[in-house]
């Protein structure tokens, strides 16, 4: 501000400075220790940016009192609603400078600070929200059984979004104050009457977590209409199980279908999906193929609408949840899928990995660009039909000898909580989110992040890999051509190229020698049989995995990583054998703090082990040890870890 203590202005900021210092009352004016008067008529440019300062200072105590107290007492028309409204007095100052000669003082810090609003915002960084289409069918479901027309819940969909149109094409409020609410119905409400309040340029797009059908989308449009949000969100669909990837399509075909939708989102479209449930749904061959159909079909759809889709990766850090070297994920996406823009998660430790220092952030970011900008110049190749074919079927056998263990195997949940450390994850918290999405329940309910990291800890990965075996045996049994026709896909096709190797980099990185240690340890011995099952399974995929690729070893055209495993191997062997003891001795009934009380003073090592962490409810030292083992042994599996 004190840059621009100057008198020679435009007639139009003028103006404006003018009829802002007549507005301004004395008593309602901020003074600060570098502004111990108000600012003088004389010099309009700080007249202009004073009341630029006051507004701000507004807009973040508005925030602050609407987050903390839920109630303000800062009037919406003293602060800043929208970037736009920031913006403005700043371009007036701009245009008035390059007018009146002083060009070079507007593309000082003026324009430095315009640029960094314009990239910005009012927020930094925009938030989007996320929530389960279940809440919000919980929400229209009590409207409409407090409106006497029955449970929106048993409604088949043709019934839910014939009624979810009728009501967003009138004007009249569904429900007011007497609406009876469940807690799980108050979050959801409170978080849009949070929306409407605060500035919309604080928000991103509305993501439905596990959609399935367009009156999730259409449920969503109108819970924000009737919670007031001025400037509604975006609303962006989730399909994530295997199921839901086939369907979506259709749901989003019959979305664009709808007049009163296409005219409300103005010929662009956001859909987004999830690379870690439909992994642990499905396995990794058979999510990974789903997914490239899935966009090839939603890319065809929108043609046909006239609409532009953004496509959005919900990819987490380690390759079961759809991570991998972001190069190589781009360039397998299918051809037009990408046009010049993506959205992509970054998640967890990959945020340090690639974001972390300034130099590691501008070569993330030339990356995402390069990739991005190759995909569009030089776009992969379609798979052939018949690659199509064999990839289809493969898929097929997949799935069906995944869930066979995963699901439908009686020992498999008890075997998983024994020879991994999901149990003791699920306690700590260590985790961004609750391990299970309901308290009760088996794998289904267990959320992806703790389902990949427990076998990453063991080094056995096997919802990575698992499927794997049945897909390759049965291309291969049914037609011995097949194996030159996969050679040929690993050869021509960055898709399944991409998909292999990152398969082979996993079984580079895992060690089944490892994993029978825990099962010695911490496996009843009826189920070491089902262990060594597992472990059979792993060396046959490894092997016809070599065969398919037509390696002899493991990254064989990668030493340079070959190189970097080999030396880390024996530092994760440690870290593994010192977990599998530690598991080993938290399991043991009698090493529960409670247990092991007396009345005898502890000596000091003792007492200073207990104060590492004096809430555990394990023996002194042990959770310490195991916390600080996984984050060893993530750290050392990387992308896998």
């Amino acid at each position: 501000m004190f840059e621009l203590s100057m008198w020679r202005c435009s007639a139009e900021l003028l103006e404006r400075a003018h009829d802002l210092h007549r507005s301004s009352r004395k008593e309602h004016a901020k003074h600060y220790i570098e502004f111990w008067k108000q600012i003088p008529p004389n010099e309009p440019y700080r007249v202009i940016l004073g009341d630029v300062r006051d507004k701000l200072y507004n807009t973040r105590e508005r925030a602050r009192q609407l987050l903390s107290d839920g109630a303000v007492h800062i009037p919406e028309d003293t602060t800043f609603t929208n970037v736009e409204q920031f913006m403005e007095p700043l371009e007036l100052c701009y245009r008035s400078l390059c007018s009146c000669g002083d060009q070079s003082i507007a593309d000082g810090s003026l324009l430095d600070f315009l640029r960094q609003v314009s990239t910005f915002g009012l927020s930094l960084v925009r938030l989007d929200i996320r929530q389960e289409s279940d809440r919000h069918t919980d929400v229209i479901d009590a409207i409409t059984k407090h409106l006497g027309l029955g449970s929106y819940r048993e409604w088949s969909e043709e019934q839910r979004q014939e009624w979810l149109l009728s009501e967003l094409r009138r004007k009249r409020p569904l429900f007011g104050n007497d609406l009876p609410k469940t807690e799980e119905v108050s979050e959801v409400l409170d978080t849009f009457k949070v929306i409407s309040e605060l500035p919309s340029d604080n928000f991103g797009a509305y993501i439905i977590s596990m959609a399935t059908a367009p009156s999730d989308v259409l449920a969503v449009e109108l819970l924000q209409r009737e919670c007031h949000v001025k400037k509604p969100l975006r609303v962006v669909p989730l399909f994530e199980k295997l199921a839901d990837l086939e369907a979506a399509p259709a749901a989003v075909a019959r979305l664009f279908s709808i007049d009163w939708y296409k005219n409300r989102i103005d010929g662009k479209q956001e859909v987004m999906i999830g690379y870690s449930d439909s992994g642990k749904d499905a396995g990794r061959l058979s999510a990974a193929w789903q997914l490239y159909k899935a966009q090839e079909e939603l890319i065809e759809v929108a043609k046909r609408y006239g609409v532009k889709l953004t496509m959005f990766h919900g990819r987490g850090g380690t390759v079961g949840r759809g991570g991998g070297p972001t190069h190589l994920a781009i360039l397998s996406q299918p051809p037009e899928t990408i046009h010049g823009s993506l959205r992509v998660t970054v998640q967890g430790e990959v945020i340090e990995q690639s974001f972390g220092e300034e130099h590691l952030c501008f070569k993330t970011l030339q990356r995402f660009t390069a990739a991005t900008l190759e995909h569009g110049m030089n776009p992969p190749v379609s798979p052939k039909p018949e690659w199509r074919a064999l990839m289809d079927e493969m898929a097929v056998a997949a799935t069906k000898e995944y869930r066979s263990i995963v699901f439908q195997d009686p020992r498999f949940v008890e075997y998983f909580r024994l020879a991994t450390p999901e149990l003791e994850y699920g306690r700590m918290n260590i985790g961004s989110r609750p391990s299970k999405r309901k308290p009760s329940g088996g794998i289904e309910s267990l959320r992806a992040i703790p389902w990949i990291f427990a076998w990453t800890q063991t080094r056995f990965h096997l919802p990575i890999w698992l499927g794997f075996r049945a897909a390759f045996k049965q291309a291969i049994e049914k037609d011995s051509k097949n194996l030159v026709m996969l050679r040929d896909m690993y050869n021509s096709w960055p898709f399944f190229r991409v998909t292999i190797d990152l398969i082979e980099m996993v079984f580079a990185k895992g060690d089944p020698g490892i994993a029978a240690l825990y099962d010695k340890l911490l496996v009843s011995k009826d189920l070491c049989s089902f262990g060594e099952r597992l472990r059979t399974n792993y060396e046959d995929t490894k092997r016809l995995l070599l065969q398919v690729a037509g390696h002899r070893d493991l990254l064989e055209g990668d030493p340079y990583l070959r190189q970097r495993l080999i030396l880390r191997d024996s530092y994760i062997t440690a870290l593994n054998v010192c977990q599998a003891y530690t598991l080993q001795q938290i399991r043991e009934p009698n090493n529960y703090v409670q247990a092991r009380l007396s009345k005898e003073p502890p000596s000091k090592p003792a007492a200073e082990l207990v104060n590492l962490n004096p809430t555990s409810e394990y023996a002194p030292g042990l959770e310490d040890t195991l916390i600080l083992t996984m984050k060893g042994i993530a750290a050392g599996m990387h992308n896998t870890g």
